[in-house]
């Protein structure tokens, strides 16, 4: 008999509410082979032994019902004794009635350690335990009425439904346990997250401006700061997107912060405290638009430029908004730029948002350029 597999606490309850309602099914069948017999008692050969054995297996159903109670005590020779018990039961039937009997002693009693091997080893377990029973129950007989084949029949399907059954029950307990702890680990790590954003992260970023402002000393202070920012910001990307890939969806919010390192233009990026996932093609063409706008800062806002990209998560869609502090966009250039058939940011930036079914509005002026970017989530 294979070994039964390891069970969590939540498994073992489910255990637990089985053997106690194991505990009244062996009441009830107990209670109809006491009832039987008595009626069926001038089928005996030996009524005497047939009392004896019949007390013998009420007694054996008071302590089983105790055994099976505490988990230390369901060992697999407990298991072992109660088939045993069941199968001696119905090997001196032939001899206490006589060979042509037709139902056995035990009659369902079978059913308690049947549903005992099936709660433990599963299917397993019901399955062999099922064989064993119905072997005992025909070899005996001299031949196999309908009836007798009806029993056996349920008998070999029950075993290993009833086993199947349970082990489905603790699988589900199993699953329901591992699926709370993740929702408690992500809303953890949101509330960290948050937590680090509100805090922390705004304090580094408003030393990295007010650094820059002053100059001087305050300016390589700003910059470590700036630094720390972006390191801190990635920690808490990766603590909060593992795994980043779920289904064919991607964390958006993860990939654009990858972003604040992987583009020459000095960037900064603030995205929501969670994961934004959406579809893979959708976050490879919302960041090949940010990273448009990203281009278009090294091209037109000179070295020293600096950009900041900030994503905001809705319900529905998000936002992302791509802003410089270059010398801005001159009034009508994109206009001409169309006319004259350089389709750059139309079809790098516009045109990628606008298939997405999401829009694309440009606002410029002495103090820079800023994108904006709404891309649907669904």
């Amino acid at each position: 008999m294979p070994a039964a597999q390891p069970r969590t606490d939540s498994a073992f309850a489910v255990e637990d509410r089985l053997y106690a309602a194991l505990a009244l099914v062996r009441v009830v069948v107990t209670l109809n082979m006491v009832g039987l017999n008595a009626y069926r008692r001038d089928n005996f050969d030996h009524p005497t032994v047939a009392l004896a054995i019949v007390v013998a297996l009420v007694v054996w159903t008071g302590a089983a019902i105790w055994l099976y109670h505490d988990r230390a005590r369901r060992t697999p020779a407990l298991l072992l004794v109660d088939l045993a018990i069941v199968l001696a039961a119905m090997a001196v039937t032939p001899w206490v009635k006589s060979p042509d009997f037709n139902a056995t002693i035990p009659g369902f009693w079978v059913m308690g350690a049947l549903l005992a091997w099936a709660i433990h080893w599963h299917w397993r377990g019901g399955l062999v335990a099922a064989v064993l029973i119905a072997a005992a129950d025909l070899l005996p007989r001299s031949e196999v009425d309908q009836g007798n084949y009806g029993n056996v029949f349920l008998i070999l399907i029950g075993g290993p439904i009833v086993g199947f059954m349970c082990a489905s029950l603790q699988r589900m307990a199993r699953e329901r346990d591992a699926a709370e702890r993740a929702a408690a680990a992500a809303e953890e790590r949101t509330r960290l997250a948050r937590a680090v954003h509100d805090g922390v992260l705004q304090v580094l970023a408003m030393t990295q401006r007010r650094g820059a402002a002053a100059g001087g000393e305050w300016a390589e202070l700003g910059r470590l700061a700036g630094e720390q920012e972006r390191s801190l910001r990635s920690l808490i990307r990766q603590q909060d997107t593992v795994p980043q890939v779920a289904g064919g969806r991607v964390d958006l919010a993860g990939a654009l912060e990858a972003m604040a390192t992987a583009h020459p233009v000095r960037v900064e990026v603030a995205t929501p405290g969670g994961a934004v996932l959406v579809d893979a093609h959708v976050v490879s063409e919302t960041v090949a638009a940010v990273r448009a706008c990203l281009d278009n800062v090294a091209a037109h806002a000179g070295d020293g430029a600096s950009a900041w990209v900030l994503a905001q998560a809705g319900r529905d869609e998000i936002t992302v908004s791509v802003r410089d502090d270059g010398p801005g966009i001159t009034p009508g250039r994109l206009g001409q730029a169309a006319v004259e058939g350089r389709l750059g940011v139309v079809s790098s930036i516009t045109g990628r948002i606008e298939e997405l079914g999401g829009t694309a509005t440009v606002q410029s002026g002495s103090w820079g350029t800023e994108w904006e970017l709404t891309v649907p989530l669904a």
